[in-house]
């Protein structure tokens, strides 16, 4: 039996898992590449830079886990978010 890949937010990296994670488009189909709170309606709710992104998914980090459980600290979830959000669709220049 094949493992589920699980699809993250192309924007701030959430991962997609439920349907109602997922952004819009402007005919209300969902989009399967942002989440909800970066993209509705065929545009990106917020209009920020990728350091600001980073800054916003601060305020959560607690909910980041490592591999064994652990949350990480506020410093530790901005260093990987510094490193992984260069590969996001949304960051790529």
């Amino acid at each position: 039996m094949e493992k589920e890949t699980i699809r993250y937010c192309q924007s701030c990296g959430m991962p997609l898992t439920k349907p109602e994670n997922l952004g819009t488009e402007a005919d209300g189909t969902a989009n399967d590449e942002y989440c909800t709170y970066c993209y509705r309606d065929g545009h990106f709710t917020w209009d920020c830079t990728m350091e600001e992104m980073i800054e916003q998914c601060a305020q959560f980090h607690d909910q980041f886990k490592d591999e064994s459980g652990r949350s990480f600290t506020r410093e530790e979830a901005v260093a990987a978010m510094r490193a992984y959000f260069p590969m996001l669709k949304r960051w790529q220049r």
